[in-house]
Order: structure tokens, then sequence, then C-alpha cells
């Protein structure tokens, strides 16, 4: 191609599909040249109407700047001379780089995708919600790229994969700031302080000690390193989960129910967002009782201290809600100034460490000293403790890893702060928690009396670390001493250089963890009623200013905190708050697991540093903790969420967010379909799956509810669809149309696949069902269709079809099922039938929508299944169930009255089995399968075969002994030994007037004419046909009068279903003995196994 020029066809030809539009540079100088083959440089007014354009460009004769068109600065243009198609791009090794472009065309030098109407690449098309510079941007549908050309011109919006310039992106970002845009928070601000100040509680400086005492250095050093891991692989899981995609507010909520759905996301997102609530409470009363604490000391109290403590309470708690309410952003920095006090206290602790008095020795403070940290290394359990009850009092300190997650709405950048902040939170915490173990074990005694005279004086019987530090405390075995590890919660004071920064460290570690809760509780309940998992909660999902402040779960918190504090008894209630915190982390840990395990293609999380065994591993862990810390409470927590998973699993929330489960049944299922498809078939396991060809699943639903109930649970159902439509639908027509007809099927509670097929006419589609419809094991052997009513007003080449329908499904060896109702089954040209509304589509109050199956030309066969009226049906239509106002004929009424009539149960009657002919055993096993269900429980079988007059009580009783072997329980057994008796002459006279014209009449005419017609009209009935089946007609006129005679009053008749022979007998023959064996009778079922036993008596 090298030495042309790309050009484009832009004569005046009215007859052009596309549409040209000349595009020049904007540095071009000048007016632009006109195009050949348009006046004064318009387009050709014939080809505007084209749907795509094809853009040319013209040779100004210059590119222009490296600015003007777009380069970088380091960019410049050289032109060249040559006549080449390439533009070539060379470094000079100066740092610079030159475009060469053989004849200067602008066309070479455009972002490529810009001629087209494809698109490029682009982030904005994944997105979920709206670019911040404006609408949403979608890339180009498949059909509008590969649909034929016609006269809509393609939808409005950022054409040819066109993008807005960065100078526009800026300008629309500043105009959203000047706005006064959403506070973002970074990694450390965001996550890192607040997982800090979360973990780092009061317990640091109130229970340390204490631990340290009971369990030695050594076992409290275990502790932290135990709680530490549980938090560690907790957060692990949780920055896998946060970097598998963009993540929303709602922290532990969001996470969890993105991963592992709604059941397991709404149960423990309620119960975090309570447990969040009452923490609250928790760590303002622990700042109260510190404080009435000080005012006693100075006897400085209100009234008494339980009231001091609800007075001090309420007044903290309307102070952080205020901080709350302001905003994220003086939340922030009241959290920034909190965590230096926090610093400071920690630091004004160590420097204590290694500034030892003689006035603090008597109160068990000696410094650094080996024989100390000997003494101190091994444990010393007092008052029934144990390692693991120590543990259940330690652990609570460990938690708070999830309080950057949980705002997780507010972080600029989600999947990279959690992981950074939560980890190097988890680290800096429990490096400082084994610090200040080893500090306080290294330098304090266990017991100590505070009194100065207690100097050695025994050297024999004093052994004790304190002995060889000149103090003999050895009286504190006896009890009743206040200090050391053992003895003071306040020893950090004791030890620091400023003790009332300590308390001021105790001040900051309350509030801040109380802050973060505060602020956790509203946010994680926010996204939880954003979604709608429970009804009625709606209301706190509003979120309020930039931020989406949620204001009233503000409120609500605060009310809930309030409520607990007044109560001012947490001790009972602690317990269960940890566990479940506790549940919380188990279902992270588990989330990862399972998506691990799911092997889902979206499960792609940027953080690598996980194991789906080591995450399993911490789930077990943390249920191990939550017993281990209080077994009760474990069991409420547990009980809780599985009552809570069960609600949501009833209430099936009707929300879709791929989560792994979705993948891990998908995963199941396909892993059983493979495991079926490599084990033979066995009668045993023998299933009768339908096939039921019902066109609009709304439009025969007596069909459908009646093999739903002996396939419910038991089988495959699939409603197949044949639609014959002239003009066939796009994608997202038939998209809509499938998603309306499955949700009916789901609505109305039966459990079907719904699977339409596309054909020239019905018999091409049934052979597509038929071969293609199913996988592995999971596939139709029994056609089901509805019998066809008024066929003789029909066109006779739809009864062809119809027939040849049957045939082929013995070809392709199906039992076939023929459902036949006195009023028939289409009830598809009532308007208003059925109600069904789509999830996208909202009715106005106090309307209703419905999905109507409308036949524009009413047709006479369409009670039929599949009938030409579905060459007739376009789509369901929606219509107004308010705007319905013509009243039913008396026939629609009763068809209406009788579509439904397989929908309620049947109350105490028969079902009639017919059993004629030996097919396999399907006549017998669809009526057993139907009397297990509770609509048919009160309906018996009657049985009725042929026999002998002579051997009446010989037949009855080989069927009774066959059927006990078959262990199904019948009523009664009819021998009917006078079938082949001549029919009425009435009926046979009936029988003559229905074939009457549906005869060839060959002895009427030319033997040549006679065969033209037979060969034009192929489902003529000729003479010899007639004659040859005599005694098979006059069979089926006999058989309807003992029918009408015997089982006038059953519930439903089964019955075997006549064969013809393929080729010999006409499809009019056929359907006149299917008419007059069936006709002016209850429910009847026509049926015919493909002769390959479905029943055993073998175990």
């Amino acid at each position: 191609m090298s030495g042309q020029k790309p050009s484009l066809k832009t004569g005046g030809s009215a007859q052009s599909r596309f549409q040209v539009d000349v595009v020049t540079e904007a540095s071009s100088a000048g007016p632009t040249p006109p195009v050949p083959g348009t006046v004064d440089g318009l387009r050709p007014p014939d080809e505007s109407k084209g749907r795509f354009r094809v853009v040319g460009f013209l040779d100004p004769g210059a590119l222009g700047t490296a600015s003007d068109i777009g380069l970088p600065p380091d960019v410049f243009h050289e032109p060249d001379g040559t006549k080449s198609d390439s533009v070539s791009l060379h470094s000079t090794g100066t740092g610079h780089t030159h475009i060469s472009d053989s004849h200067s065309n602008t066309y070479y030098m455009r972002t490529f995708g810009h001629n087209t109407i494809d698109a490029v690449p682009n982030i904005e098309f994944y997105r979920q919600t709206a670019a911040p510079f404006g609408e949403k941007r979608t890339r180009p549908s498949l059909s509008e790229l590969h649909d034929e050309l016609d006269k809509e011109p393609f939808e409005d919006g950022l054409a040819n994969g066109d993008e807005p310039s960065a100078a526009e992106e800026a300008a629309a970002l500043m105009a959203k700031e000047g706005k006064g845009g959403m506070v973002k928070f970074g990694w450390v601000k965001g996550v890192l302080v607040r997982c800090m100040l979360n973990i780092w509680g009061v317990m640091l400086f109130i229970r340390m000690s204490w631990i340290v005492g009971q369990a030695g250095i050594g076992l409290t050093i275990a502790i932290i390193l135990m709680a530490t891991l549980v938090t560690t692989i907790t957060g692990l899981s949780t920055s896998a989960i946060a970097t598998n995609g963009f993540v929303r507010g709602g922290g532990a909520y969001y996470l969890i129910s993105r991963s592992l759905g709604p059941e397991f996301g709404g149960s423990i997102g309620l119960i975090f967002a309570f447990a969040n609530a009452v923490a609250v409470a928790m760590y303002v009363v622990g700042f109260a009782e510190t404080v009435v604490e000080m005012l006693n000391d100075v006897d400085a109290l209100m009234t008494d201290e339980l009231n001091d403590i609800r007075i001090v309470g309420t007044l903290t708690v309307i102070l952080l809600l205020g901080i709350s309410v302001a905003g994220m952003e003086w939340e922030a920095k009241a959290q920034i100034v909190l965590l230096v006090i926090l610093l400071g206290a920690i630091a004004n602790f160590f420097i204590g460490t290694f500034m030892p008095s003689e006035n603090k020795k008597p109160k068990g403070f000696f410094g650094y000293q080996t024989a100390l940290l000997v003494e101190n290394f091994g444990p010393d359990f007092r008052d029934e403790e144990t390692f693991f009850s120590v543990f259940a009092i330690f652990f609570p300190a460990a938690t708070g890893i999830l309080a950057g997650a949980n705002i997780s709405g507010d972080l600029a950048d989600p999947q990279s702060a959690i992981p950074k902040g939560t980890l190097l939170a988890i680290l800096i915490t429990g490096l400082t928690y084994v610090a200040v173990a080893i500090s306080t074990g290294a330098s304090i005694v266990r017991d100590a009396t505070g009194d100065h005279n207690d100097t050695v004086v025994d050297t024999v019987n004093c052994t004790d670390a304190a002995c060889t530090l000149g103090y003999d405390f050895s009286i504190c075995k006896e009890g009743g001493c206040q200090y050391g590890l053992m003895n003071d919660f306040q020893v950090m004071s004791l030890v620091s250089a400023f003790s009332p920064l300590i308390s001021a460290g105790i001040f900051s570690a309350t509030l801040s963890s109380a802050l973060a809760s505060l602020v956790s509780a509203p946010k994680v309940f926010q996204a939880l009623c954003k979604d709608k998992i429970y009804p009625g909660l709606g209301v706190f999902a509003k979120g309020y200013g930039k931020n989406n402040e949620p204001l009233r779960g503000y409120v609500l918190t605060f009310c809930i905190g309030l409520a607990f504090i007044l109560i001012a008894e947490l001790n009972v209630i602690a317990p269960i708050i940890s566990n479940f915190f506790l549940a919380s982390y188990a279902l992270i840990n588990f989330s990862v697991f399972h998506a691990s395990l799911a092997n889902s293609p979206g499960w792609r999380p940027s953080f690598k540093y996980y194991n789906m065994w080591v995450s399993l591993a911490g789930a077990i862990l943390c249920c191990v903790v939550m017993f281990v810390i209080n077994w009760w409470a474990a069991l409420v927590t547990l009980l809780i969420v599985l009552a809570l998973y069960i609600y949501v699993s009833y209430k099936k929330p009707d929300v879709n967010w791929g989560s792994s489960t979705q993948a891990l049944i998908y995963n199941q299922a396909l892993t059983h379909c493979l495991n079926l498809t490599a084990v033979e078939e066995h009668v045993k396991n023998f299933r009768p799956q339908c096939l039921v060809l019902a066109g609009y699943p709304n439009s025969r639903p007596a069909l459908l509810q009646l093999v739903n109930s002996f396939t419910k649970n038991v089988s495959l159902m699939v409603c197949g669809h044949i639609r014959t439509v002239s003009r066939r639908p796009n994608f997202k027509e038939l998209s809509q149309d499938h998603a309306r007809c499955q949700r009916w099927l789901t609505k109305k509670r039966i459990k079907a696949f719904y699977a339409p097929v596309f054909a020239e006419n019905m018999r091409y589609g049934a052979q597509l069902l038929l071969q293609a419809v199913g996988l592995g094991r999971l596939k139709p052997n029994t056609l089901v269709m509805g019998f066809k009513n008024n066929w003789s007003d029909g066109d006779m080449r739809d009864v062809e079809n119809y027939i040849n329908i049957i045939h082929d499904a013995f070809d392709l060896q199906f039992g076939v099922v023929i459902l036949r109702l006195p009023d028939g089954l289409d009830i598809s040209h009532i308007q208003g039938q059925d109600e069904l509304l789509s999830s996208h589509e909202k009715a106005p109050v106090g309307a209703k929508d419905a999905l109507i199956s409308v036949n524009l030309v009413k047709d006479s066969d369409s009670d039929s299944c599949p009938s030409k009226s579905t060459s007739n049906q376009s789509s369901p239509l929606i219509i107004r169930a308010t705007d319905i106002k013509s009243p039913l004929s008396l026939t629609d009424q009763r068809l209406l009255e009788s579509s439904q009539q397989f929908k309620k149960k049947q109350g105490k009657g028969s079902i009639d089995v017919w059993w004629l002919f030996d097919d396999g055993g399907l006549t017998l096993l669809i009526p057993y399968l139907l009397t297990n269900r509770s609509k048919w429980g009160d309906c018996r079988i009657r049985v009725f075969i042929g026999g002998k007059i002579n051997r009446i009580d010989h037949d009855r009783r080989a069927m009774a002994t066959l059927l006990s072997k078959f262990r199904i329980d019948f009523s009664d057994i009819n021998v009917l030994g006078d079938i082949n008796t001549k029919p009425k002459k009435h009926n046979k006279l009936s029988f003559k007037e229905l074939i009457e014209p549906y005869r060839l009449k060959e002895d009427d005419m030319e033997q040549e004419a006679a065969e033209r017609l037979k060969a034009q009209e192929p489902w003529r009935i000729t003479d010899n046909e007639l004659e040859l089946y005599k005694a098979k007609t006059n069979r089926q006129i006999r058989l309807n009068e003992l029918l009408k005679e015997h089982s006038n009053s059953a519930k439903l008749i089964v019955i075997s279903m006549p064969l013809a022979r393929k080729g010999t007998v006409s499809s009019a023959l056929y359907m006149c003995w299917l008419e007059t064996l069936s006709k002016d009778l209850p429910p009847l079922l026509l049926v015919r196994g493909n002769h390959q036993s479905v029943l055993t008596f073998y175990s």
C-alpha cells in the first residue's frame, strides 16, 4: 500500500450509505476547502441519513506546531517531502523525538480510533457510576457495530471514541471543588491513624500490667502474638477483598456482602453496626469511670458514683455527636489531636521506665533489672485465672482493625489505603504491646506493699527478686498488698515521667475509640439501608452534605449509645459485642477462602500476599476465640447471625453483586453435571424431564402448573417457546423478554427454565429445541404439548407441522404427553389476565403492569402449544391493569377459570389411568408423581386396562401384582372386556362427518390429478388408508364412549396415546383420532413413553 494516500469516495451519488464528515485540525489557518462531490463544502443531503459516519481528513499543507497537534513538549514535527504512508518517530539522542510524516497529513497524527465508532479501551466504560466530569460513558453496543445500517442515528454522547481533553476534565473537577467537593482521606489519616487509635485502647494503660503479672512476660508475648496472628490474617483477608475492585462505603458490611452475598452481608452488617453503636457506650463509660474516680479522689462527686458516670457519659457522647455531625473533616482533626496525646502518653511511660526513684521502689518500681525480668518471665496465675481467661481479657484490645475500612467511602483510594494502613497499624500496635509487656515485666515486681520500712532484714527466707534489690515484700503472699503488677491497675501512672499525661492518654484512648465507633456505626448502617436488605430501614439511607453524611444514622447511634450509658451495666453486653466483632472477622476470612475456592475469574485481588487456607485457618481461629472469650456469648452471636441469615435467605432481596456464593454454586453445578455425564443411566433414577412447548409462559398457565406438579424438586422442566416472527427482535428486546418470562416463572413458583428459539416454522423450531435443549444428563426426555383445539378451522399445514412434531419426538426417542382441557389452554388473548412487573419498570402508584402475549390475529389453533399464533406475537406487551375496562365474555371467563384449575388443591377424587398399551411405564409414573404432591394427595389412582371378557379376574390379579411390585398404591383396577365391540352408530357417523373435508376422494378424479393433489396436500386421507385402519378408528370411537361412561367425573384422565405409523397414516387422520378419543371429557393427558422401562421392581 506504500505510495498510496487514503481516499474516500465522495461523489455526489445519493445512493451512498455512509456520511462523510470533513475534519481539519484546529491549528490550520484559513477556510476549509470544499470536498469534491459536495456543494460549498456541504455534504450531499441524502448522505446525512446514514447511521455511521466515515471521517475524511484534508491536507491543509502543514501540521502546525507540536503543541497544535497535542504532542508532548519534547516531541516536534519535521516535515518531509517523501511520499510515504508511514509516520516515523526517531530519537535524535538529545532527548527529543522527531516525527516524519510523508505528506504532512493530519490523518496520521490523530489518536488511534478517532475515525470509527468502535471505541478504544477506556476505564470510563467499566465504571458503575457516573464519571466525575459528567454523564456515565458507555462503549458502542455490538448491535451498533454489527447490525445492518438503518436510518436511525446512533445515540448521543461521546462518539467515535473521542475523549474529553485534560483541560475539560480539569475544569470539571475545579468546578466541582468550587462548589465544595467531598473530603477524601489518604491512607495515613484515613486508615492508619484510626486503626491505631482503635487498637490502642484503655486496655494498654490499665490492664496490660495486670496481664503481665498473671501470665508472665513469656506467655503475655504469646497472648499478644496469638491475638496479632488473628488480626493479621484478618488484615490480609481484608486487603485481598479491598483490592478486588472498587470499594464503596460500608466497611465490613460492604466487603462481606459483595463477597459472600446479601445473606451473610445483611446478617453481619446489622450486628456489626449495632456492635459499634454499643461500643460507643462501652468506651464512653470507661472514660466516665476514670473521670469519676478522679472526682472521688478530690471529693468532688456531684451525686453518687453511678449517677455521676451517667452524667459524665451523657455529656461526653453529646460532645462526640457534635464532632461527628460537624463532618468527617472535623472528626479527622479531633482524631489527630487524640493521637498526639496518646503517643505522648506512651512515650511518657517509656521515658519513665528509665527514671526510677527511691520513693517509687516501695510501690514496686525498680527500673530495668535482670532479676525482675527473670522472675516475671514465667506465669503466676491467681484467683482462678488461666491462660485462656487472661487471653479473653486481652483480645478486645487487639480489635479495631476495621476502623479504617469502615469509612471506605471517605477514602481517596480505598484499594491502596486499606491494606497499607491496616497492616501497618497492626504491626505498630503489636510491637507497642510487646514493648510495654517487656518494660513492665522487667521493671516492676508483682507485689509491693508501698511501705518504705519493708527493707530486707532476713536474707535467708527472702528469695524474691525484690530481696536482691533491698526490699522484702513477702508479706504480700498473705494478700492485702495494693501495689505491684498484680494489684495496681494504675501502675503505669506510677512508672511514667509525668503521671497526669497517662490519665490524658486514658482519656484519649477511650474518646478516640468511642469517636471511631460513633462514625463507623452510621456509615455501615447507611450502606446496609441503601441496599434495602431489611424493610422499613430505608429512612436511614439518606445522606446529607458534600460527604453524604448519615445524620439520621448518627442520631440512631447516639440514642443506642445513650441508652446503654444510662443502663451503665456493660459487663454482660461486653462479651457479646466482642463476639460480634469476631464474627465479622471470621466472615471476612471465610470470604477470601470462599472466593478462592469458587475459582471465579472475577476474583483477581491486586494484593497477592494472602492464601485461601490461611484465611480459612483465620476464620476457624476467630470462631475458637469467640468461645474462649465467652461460650454463651458465642452461642448467642451464632444464633443471631443464623436467624438473620435465614430471614434474608427467605426474603431473597433483589440484588446481584456477583458474590462468590454464586460462583461456587456454578462450580458445583458444572462439576456435578460433568460427573453425571460419566455415569450410565439407570431405570431406578429415571425422571420425566419435560420440554414443554408453551409459548410465553403466561399464555398457558394450566399446562405449566400441571407439569410443575410432577417435576418440581424431582426433575428438569424447560419452557420452550418457538417464535416465527417476521422481524427478529434485537438483543436488548430478547434479553428483556427472557428476563420477564423467567421472572414470571419464579413469581409463580414454577421451577423451570425458559428457552426461546427463532425458526421459520413450528416444526423446525421444535426440532431445534428437541435436539439442542439440555446439558449432559440434564436433558429433556419427554415432550409436553397442549392439544390443538379448533384445529379443523385453521390451516391444515399447521396440523401437518403439529403431527410431524410428534413424529420427530418419537424419532429422537422422546416420550410425548399432550394435555387437553374442555375449554382450551391458550389465554393470551385475554387482556390483563396476569400481572408481571419488570424490576426495571416502575408503575405509578395504584397501577399494576401486566405481561400479555397478545395475538394480533386471533388464530383458530391458538390452544395448541406451539401454534401459528406465535407468528403474530412479537413480544409480551406491558399494559396497565387500571386501563383494562372491557368485561370478559362468558367463554373467556370459563377459559380463565379453567386455566387456574391445577393451581388449587384438587380435593377428593380420582386420577383414572387408562394403561392400554405398555410404553415402558410413563403412563403410570406421571399419575404416581402427581399423587405425591399435596395438591393431588387426596386423589386415588384408578387403573383401567384392556382384557378378554372371560379372563377379567385373572387380568385384574396380574395387574394388581405388577402394581404392588412397583410399590404404587391404587384404589381400583378395572378390566375392560368390551373395548373391541363396535361403537355406536351415531358416533361413527360423527367421525365420518369429521374426516369428510380432509378426504382425498381419489375415486372421483383421475389418478394423476389425485397424486398431484396428495403431493401438494399430504395431509389428505385416502380411501385405502381409511379401510386399512378401520379397526383402529373404531377403537378410538369406542374408547371415547368408555371414557365418558367410566371417567366422566375424574379429576384427571391419563390414557395411552395412540400411535400412527409415520409415512402411512396421514396427519389429518391422526388428528381425527386424537380429537375423537379426547373430546367432551374432563382434563385429559395423552401419554406415550419411548418404550424404554421407566419403572422397575428390582432393588
